[in-house]
């Protein structure tokens, strides 16, 4: 049986709007997987019901052995961290510490595990440097990393990041392919959303695609992205070392640079 299931959910809210039809997903403890898919999708919208931010109109989520109709957001939470795509709709604290360790204490959990947990958290994702300063005299892409330390704190099982790269540059994204790497390493099941397709190919081992409140498709990357269909129904792009290989009729299956590198030299040389 899958550590994650998502049996024919539904999901409406109030005043009558579908958001999410009849999804059927399974997931194995560990997996680290990327959810792809236009606004509107219902990306999160399922996501939120894996920890019970909301409650499924039809259908069940469980974890493990956990219906979450059975259970509060409070209970399930402890099972599933959930990062919001905006920072600020989970940031309270005045410092960045305050904010990571506040979950830990409301467990009460023993100090010296407390300060154990929050170290590597705020050493992880680069907040170890700011963790006396008022989370608002940081920038929106550090905010989000602020929210990443206080789930990765927690040490949930599953965790989920909605757009975690979005308003991220260069080395934001390689701080979060370190977090993802880390997670992945000690068993975390861990569910990304992500516009960004070159993020989504190099960190990922599963896409699950989503269109019109549904899955369309769920794969590995190199499947998904020269599966110009899916991509049409989900109006998503290949990741451009993707793209540059169709212009060039290399029709493989090519996903990442360094692939594109070695079938251009063997062209090369012939």
């Amino acid at each position: 049986m899958a550590y994650i299931s998502i049996k024919d959910v539904s999901y409406e809210y109030p005043g009558g709007f579908l958001a999410v039809d009849s999804v059927n997903l399974e997931l194995e403890k560990g997996e680290n997987v990327a959810i792809v898919g236009q606004n509107g999708a219902g990306k999160t919208t399922m996501v939120k019901m894996l920890n019970a931010l909301l409650y499924p109109t039809k259908g069940y989520v469980m974890i493990g052995d956990m219906n979450t109709k059975d259970h509060t957001t409070a209970q399930v939470s402890r099972v599933v961290g959930y990062v919001f795509q905006n920072p600020d709709d989970q940031i309270f604290h005045s410092s960045v510490r305050g904010e990571v360790e506040y979950g830990l204490i409301k467990m009460k959990l023993p100090a010296e595990q407390i300060k154990k947990q929050v170290a590597f958290a705020l050493e992880i994702t680069g907040m170890d440097i700011y963790a006396e300063e008022n989370p608002f005299n940081l920038p929106l892409s550090m905010r989000k990393f602020i929210t990443i330390a206080a789930i990765v704190a927690i040490d949930c099982p599953v965790m989920v990041f909605d757009e975690p790269t979005a308003g991220q540059d260069m080395i934001g994204n390689k701080r979060l392919a370190i977090i993802l790497e880390e997670l992945y390493k000690r068993g975390k099941t861990v569910i990304t959303i992500s516009h960004d397709m070159e993020f989504v190919v190099n960190n990922f081992s599963r896409v699950i695609v989503m269109a019109n409140k549904k899955i369309i498709k769920s794969g590995a990357p190199e499947e998904i992205f020269w599966d110009f269909q899916a991509l049409e129904k989900a109006m998503l792009k290949q990741p451009y070392v993707s793209r540059l290989c169709k212009n060039l009729d290399i029709n493989e299956n090519i996903i990442l640079l360094d692939q594109a590198v070695d079938i251009l030299a063997k062209t090369i040389k012939c």
